[in-house]
């Protein structure tokens, strides 16, 4: 399943969390002029570097498709960091 929502979670240094909600469709509608340019560089980067080009998306998108249920766990001192794929 296709990733839908990111939660950041920051504990501030006063013991506050701050919590965020990002959805990934919004996201991805806004920035994709930018995600059309990466695209054409990552095409210029296989063409370069001889990779197949068909393979290199296929390993992307699975790596995008698997992201589900991922948490980054940063914690340094009293400031925690926390990011939740759902």
């Amino acid at each position: 399943m296709i990733p839908q929502l990111v939660t950041y979670r920051q504990r501030r240094r006063d013991g506050r969390w701050l919590r965020l909600y990002v959805p990934v469709l919004p996201v991805l509608l806004l920035l994709s002029p930018l995600l059309l340019l990466a695209g054409l560089a990552g095409l210029v980067a296989c063409l370069v570097f001889r990779v197949n080009p068909v393979g290199a998306l296929r390993g992307t998108l699975g790596l995008l498709w698997s992201l589900s249920g991922t948490r980054f766990e940063i914690q340094d001192g009293r400031t925690a960091v926390l990011v939740s794929v759902r």
